[in-house]
């Protein structure tokens, strides 16, 4: 096996960088690059070769101890090589969400693509203000989704705390399979109905994977339309969260003093405050 010494000084990587640019580089060129160098018997071009053949499009979800299983990793290269996808990963979130206006699909997918390929099922919310800006990405939960282990109690007093006027949900299907499973349509209807009655939209409810999306939003604008609930706030907000603690009246108060105010002028019908 030729060593990186007996290739021609115009085709080693940190040479043909210099002189021609990154977009001359293969994706096997720039790895080499940043690996360094390779181990007897094994240069840096084909150690890197064989990194992007075996985890191809799965690189950029890699981890350390995929890493350590190919022949030539030591855990030096391993974390470095980690720690640079790491990196690009959190500079490409960080400058798609400052003021970033949530208006398609594709903002969101940019926004979940850390979750895509998790091994277990992770579930965040983008608190979003009226224009549809990002306010803040929070992972709720980790691990199997459950209708009733998801509590609109818990995604709204966030949105509360954040001052959101809308909410994306995103959650990630492990199998590859964007398709929506029948907890899923539950779980949306759920949460779009609390959300009416908190006065805070569920604009969308996506499901990203390894193969795909899908998405609740037509289903969900056509819901949007309704009007928000009046008389029977309380009642109705208890049926729909199946909570029975009676801890949790106080915070339903708390809601309607500070987020409502009682039109009698309208049948008693509640008004939205505008924050």
């Amino acid at each position: 096996m030729p060593k990186i010494k007996d290739i021609p000084k115009i085709d080693r990587p940190r040479e043909k960088l210099l002189k021609k640019g990154a977009n001359a580089l293969s994706k096997t060129d720039l790895l080499a690059i940043l690996l360094g160098s390779g181990i007897k018997g094994i240069n840096v071009q084909t150690l890197a070769k064989t990194i992007i053949t075996k985890f191809n499009k799965d690189f950029l979800n890699i981890t350390i101890d995929d890493l350590l299983t190919v022949k030539g990793i030591g855990q030096a290269k391993a974390l470095q090589v980690y720690s640079a996808i790491t990196l690009i990963k959190r500079f490409y979130q960080e400058q798609n969400s400052t003021d970033l206006i949530i208006n398609n699909i594709q903002n969101v997918l940019t926004l979940a693509f850390d979750i895509r390929d998790k091994k277990k099922e992770h579930l965040i919310c983008l608190h979003l203000d009226s224009r549809n800006a990002l306010i803040k990405k929070e992972t709720l939960s980790i691990g199997l989704l459950d209708k009733s282990l998801i509590h609109p109690r818990e995604i709204f007093s966030s949105a509360l705390e954040n001052k959101a006027a809308n909410i994306i949900l995103v959650h990630n299907h492990p199998s590859g399979d964007p398709s929506p499973s029948k907890q899923d349509e539950k779980i949306a209807k759920k949460i779009s109905k609390a959300g009416k009655i908190m006065g805070i939209a569920l604009l969308d409810f996506v499901i990203i994977a390894k193969n795909g999306h899908d998405s609740f939003y037509q289903t969900l604008k056509y819901d949007n339309n309704l009007d928000y609930v009046a008389d029977g706030f309380q009642m109705g907000l208890f049926d729909l969260l199946e909570i029975e603690k009676p801890d949790y009246k106080n915070a339903i108060h708390k809601v309607n003093k500070h987020y409502f105010q009682q039109d009698k002028s309208k049948n008693g019908y509640f008004q939205l405050q505008n924050r």
